[in-house]
């Protein structure tokens, strides 16, 4: 398995890690109506289910983007390398997110964003 493969794994556990944080924090979370549990949150456990949220949008993509990179025929080095700054952008995003620091939470996510279009655009370069 490549390196970018492990970051798609990554990329998918941090919608749960995130949400984990917020039952940590936040009001006691409620198994049996959790949407009416989200809704009752403020601060930085509410701005963590934001962010769980925003992970689970920008997953597909990601995952997409690094699975036609590699089929394309994109190097494989450069392939790990966009992934990686890929999760070490949305890692950022993430605290970035909860500590209500919106600037720096904006150009994370926009770092993430150019990371999806550079992996399309290894690929596209390889054919």
């Amino acid at each position: 398995m490549t390196f970018a493969y492990w970051c798609v794994l990554a990329a998918a556990m941090l919608p749960y890690v995130t949400v984990g944080f917020a039952k940590k924090t936040g009001e006691r979370y409620n198994n049996r109506a959790p949407r009416d549990w989200e809704q009752k949150l403020e601060g930085r456990a509410r701005r963590a289910v934001f962010a769980h949220q925003n992970h689970f949008e920008a997953f597909p993509a990601f995952a997409a983007a690094v699975i036609i990179a590699h089929l394309a025929g994109a190097p494989q080095l450069t392939v790990d390398i966009i992934a990686g700054i890929f999760i070490a952008a949305r890692v950022a995003y993430t605290f970035a997110y909860i500590a209500d620091a919106h600037l720096l939470r904006s150009t994370l996510w926009f770092v993430g964003f150019a990371c999806i279009i550079a992996l399309f655009a290894a690929g596209a370069a390889a054919r």
